[in-house]
Order: C-alpha cells, then sequence, then structure tokens
C-alpha cells in the first residue's frame, strides 16, 4: 500500500485507518486532468479563514469565483478538483492539519500542499520514488515517471492518459520546486521549512510510523529533509508550540494533540 521499490510511505496501519485521517487510495487521480493546483489552492484559502466549512469553500470557488474562471462549469470542476486533492474542510484530519501550517508561516507552502497532494492522490504518490532520488541538476526522464506509474497501475490506464498523468506530475513537482526549466526539467534540492517538516511529522506518523523511523520516512525524504535536519527542525516546531517531542538517541516520543487538538487520536 502506497509504497513505491525501497520509498517508504506507509509502515503497518490498513488502509481503512489512514483514510481516516485524510488520505485517498486507488488506480485513479486528479493527476489524470489536473496538477496539484498551488495557485488555485492559494486563492482559495487567501479567501477564506480557519473556521469555513466544506460549503464556504465551495461558495468561494462557484458562487463567488475567487480563482476568477469564466464559466460556472469550470467553477465547479475546479471546487470538484480541489476537494479530492486537499479536502477543503475541516472534517478531514489531513486538511485541518494542513490549514493551520498554511496560516502559521508563507514559508513551505509549495512543500505543504505538495505533501498533501502526494497523501490523497495515489498517482502523484507513484512518482516520488522516481523524483526524490535525482540528484542535483540532473535532467528529468519521462519513461522513469511511466515506469513507476505502470508499476501502480498497470494497464489500468491506457498510454494517451499515462502521458498525461507524467506531465501534469512534472508540472507538480516543478510548482513544489523539486523540477525547474521548461522543456527539459532538472532536479532542484528544496528547502524545508519547519512548518513543512512539521506536516511531513503528522503524515509519517498518520501512515503507521513511529519513532526516530519517522525522520527517515518517504514523506521527510520527500522534501529533502534527511534524519538529522528533521530533528532540528521538529525541535523547532517545539519551540512554537506545535507539537511534543522528546529525543534521546534513537528514543523519540512524539505527541501531535497540539497540532490537532480537535484530533480523536492524540
Amino acid at each position: 500500500m502506497g509504497q513505491v521499490d525501497s520509498f517508504p510511505l506507509f509502515s503497518g496501519p490498513t488502509a481503512r485507518e489512514v483514510e481516516r485521517a485524510g488520505f485517498r487510495f486507488g488506480a485513479k487521480g486528479t493527476h489524470t486532468s489536473r496538477t496539484m493546483m498551488f495557485d488555485e489552492l492559494s486563492q482559495v484559502l487567501k479567501a477564506t479563514n480557519q473556521d469555513a466549512r466544506r460549503a464556504d469553500y465551495a461558495s468561494e470557488i462557484i458562487d463567488c469565483n475567487c480563482l476568477s474562471k469564466p464559466t460556472a462549469s469550470t467553477r465547479r470542476l475546479s471546487n470538484q478538483r480541489l476537494g479530492e486533492l486537499y479536502g477543503l474542510d475541516p472534517a478531514v484530519p489531513l486538511f485541518r492539519v494542513l490549514r493551520r501550517l498554511w496560516d502559521i508561516s508563507a514559508d513551505g507552502r509549495p512543500l505543504l500542499a505538495l505533501l498533501a497532494a502526494i497523501a490523497r492522490d495515489p498517482l502523484l504518490a507513484a512518482t516520488c520514488s522516481a523524483i526524490v532520488i535525482m540528484p542535483a541538476n540532473a535532467e528529468l526522464r519521462r519513461d522513469a515517471l511511466k515506469e513507476v506509474l505502470q508499476a501502480v497501475v498497470g494497464d489500468r490506464l491506457n498510454e494517451s492518459t499515462l502521458e498525461k498523468v507524467c506531465r501534469n506530475a512534472a508540472s507538480t513537482w516543478a510548482q513544489s520546486g523539486h523540477l525547474e526549466g521548461r522543456t527539459f526539467k532538472k532536479r532542484r534540492i528544496v528547502l524545508p521549512s519547519a512548518t513543512a517538516v512539521t506536516f511531513a511529522i503528522y503524515l509519517a506518523h498518520a501512515a503507521g510510523f513511529r519513532g526516530a523511523e519517522i525522520f527517515s520516512s518517504g514523506w521527510l525524504r520527500v522534501i529533502d529533509c534527511d534524519p538529522p535536519q528533521a530533528r532540528a527542525l521538529a525541535l523547532d516546531a517545539k519551540r512554537h508550540g506545535l507539537l511534543d517531542l522528546r529525543m534521546a538517541g534513537d528514543v523519540v516520543e512524539l505527541n501531535l494533540s497540539r497540532l490537532d487538538p480537535h484530533s480523536a487520536k492524540a
């Protein structure tokens, strides 16, 4: 479940358990037609507040046209796609945490959006192993994206759809800062913020990782954060009251109730 080759995104829980946090699974995903839509997400969150409900987000997109879409049908479709990728609903724990961290600081927002999109789009999640392992300045190979996608979806997507997913996924990784360039995209190393590391820790914990293994999980690797850097930024998050953390060598005690007080899980 959610693990491609040696790139670990999950460690033990069932799909039902992580779905309760807001993860989504399957052989289909939003990247068959869209990217992670970072600009659109930014506009929607700017137009709403933390108390907004799912209906409020829909109203801002469809009725108030905060995304400046030309027709009602494109507004409704944008609302649907953003809901697929991010939830846009405080009843979804993953979105609740994303929204809180988003409003704390503008720093790291592209990485917050990327992490949420990976958790909610299995097609994008499948591309992680192809992108993250690339060394700095290496050129993206489209066939590498196709290979990891086909390993997940098999023959359930036709060739033209598979090509579209590759294009959209490459655009998403460019929006997050991992790739740069138009015709030929090359790998960049991103700089994780404390909020991005906090969200990656939250997702890793929800995905079943515990103790020190959280810091070496795929969720931290996605944001180019090695274990020592992850520990340092996690302590920074602790100082800002985002989580409770105690570390002594390989013993790591983590409590996320400060990050999401409304969650049923401590």
